[in-house]
């Protein structure tokens, strides 16, 4: 065990192998509460299977290869074939299942594409640099990724099982929430994505974080609105749920915020900023003026009071000039989440 009781390189075989069981047991339990009655097993649980499985199956060749350059493809790629797979074993194709499915495809793609290019460019991901030696715990990583899709993506599953006559109310408020929700979301991801990318490729910005664009509102806009989106194809989902425990894949957008508020993304990205550029003057009254999170004016932010509070968003994943610098500082034990 490492330092806090984190795994390691040194912990044994056994303590990876148990966390990859229990990603498999929390998924076909969410699929069995979340799948109806007289669907059990079906596509959701089908689903929780291949979101898994098909980690292992890219796991063979860059365990072989001691790659770790499939790993954020592999996972988007998961996405998309899960998401045009529900759809097609559902036997129907109603307006909101297109809808959701299609949102999904989309998001997925410019992710999956935004980081295979990144990696391409920087030649190497960091958090894999030990990781990738350890046979067990490199394979630990593709079974949490594999349980990653399938937490994030339920709504889509649990949709895309349900009868089309559930569906003809199309559209309802929650479907119109839920598109604007994933729209301001999505829209907003790439413009922070795409903002940070131009920055980070300007020579005169090596060593400096980003304040400029969404970044001068929010300290992780991208992770803003990565939860966003997720929280709106939720709502339109959820305007054909019939059964009670279908209301379970609610934890969607909260694994989302959780994951990125509290685990792998602003966390880390705050203390990585905070040792780096810490006792610089510039960088504290930058952090003191702009949210965490939430996107705000720096007039209203200074009159919520709104400071350094705790750790949030992949915030300037530094925002490095150089790629491999780029990549080399990326969260270790982190699964695809964004860039």
């Amino acid at each position: 065990m490492g330092r806090g009781g984190a795994l390691t390189n040194e912990s044994p075989a056994v303590a990876f192998f148990g966390i990859s069981i229990a990603c498999i047991l929390i998924s076909q339990a969410l699929a069995y509460f979340t799948s109806l009655p007289e669907h059990w097993p079906g596509t959701v649980s089908t689903c929780a299977f291949l979101s898994i499985g098909l980690q292992w199956l890219i796991f063979i060749p860059s365990a072989m290869l001691s790659t770790e350059k499939f790993f954020d493809l592999s996972g988007s790629l998961t996405y998309i074939f899960l998401a045009v797979y529900s759809l097609t074993m559902s036997g129907h194709y109603t307006a909101r299942q297109l809808l959701v499915t299609l949102f999904v495809i989309i998001w997925a793609t410019r992710l999956g594409a935004f980081l295979f290019l990144r990696i391409q460019r920087a030649g190497k991901d960091g958090r894999f640099d030990e990781i990738k030696h350890n046979l067990p715990r490199f394979f630990n990583m593709w079974t949490i990724q594999g349980l990653w899709v399938f937490l994030t993506e339920l709504p889509l599953f649990v949709i895309n099982s349900t009868p089309a006559p559930d569906h003809s109310d199309f559209p309802t408020w929650s479907d119109y929430l839920g598109m604007v929700l994933f729209g301001l979301g999505f829209a907003c991801e790439v413009i922070a994505d795409n903002q940070k990318t131009q920055f980070s490729m300007q020579p005169e910005n090596e060593g400096r974080w980003i304040q400029t664009g969404l970044w001068a509102y929010s300290r992780h806009p991208n992770y803003f609105g990565e939860i966003l989106l997720w929280l709106g194809i939720f709502f339109i989902s959820s305007s054909a749920f019939t059964n009670a425990f279908q209301w379970l894949a609610i934890e969607s957008p909260f694994f989302v915020a959780f994951l990125l508020m509290k685990v792998s993304g602003v966390p880390l990205l705050e203390a990585r900023a905070d040792a780096k550029w810490g006792q610089d003057p510039a960088y504290q009254e930058y952090k003191a003026r702009t949210p965490e999170l939430i996107p705000l004016p720096t007039s209203l932010s200074a009159l919520a009071g709104i400071s350094d509070t705790s750790l949030s968003e992949r915030l300037m994943e530094d925002s490095p000039a150089d790629p491999e610098q780029a990549a080399s500082e990326t969260p270790a034990d982190q699964p695809i989440v964004e860039s």
